[in-house]
């Protein structure tokens, strides 16, 4: 696989609940993690006293970030909207050239920034909401 422009991986939401989902302008710096929470069963049984885990009992969870330029664009609206009304809409994430996760995200942070002689900007924190979706591409 070839090196991926990172201005390919691309945050959208949908803007109205009908999967009409559009890239959040503005952002130049986006990052999608995973985690998975682990339950430890180890014993004074356990073999040679290593820890033991139990396998998939833990809570899986996804946290989604990006920052940018504010554009005061529709999807800029749609994030603050999403924000202040507590929303869990979908997100998708695009990755290129491995695949699209989708699922629902709450914002659980929204800043705007600016200097006096620098542009406007705006950096937000998601975070899984629900089950998440894998489509290769």
């Amino acid at each position: 696989m070839a090196v991926q422009s990172g201005r390919d991986l691309l945050i959208k939401v949908d803007m109205n609940g009908t999967g009409l989902f559009e890239t959040v302008a503005g952002l130049r710096a986006t990052r999608i993690s995973f985690n998975a929470e682990t339950v430890d069963v180890t014993s004074l049984e356990s073999e040679g006293g290593w820890r033991e885990l139990l396998g998939g009992a833990g809570v899986k969870s996804a946290a989604l970030s990006g920052s940018g330029v504010f554009r005061d664009a529709n999807t800029d609206g749609r994030a603050r909207q999403i924000f202040f009304d507590g929303e869990t809409p979908r997100f998708q994430v695009v990755i290129p050239s491995f695949g699209i996760i989708e699922g629902a995200f709450q914002i659980s942070a929204l800043e705007y920034a600016g200097s006096h002689n620098g542009e406007a900007t705006y950096e937000m924190s998601m975070a899984s909401a629900g089950v998440l979706t894998f489509t290769a591409l």
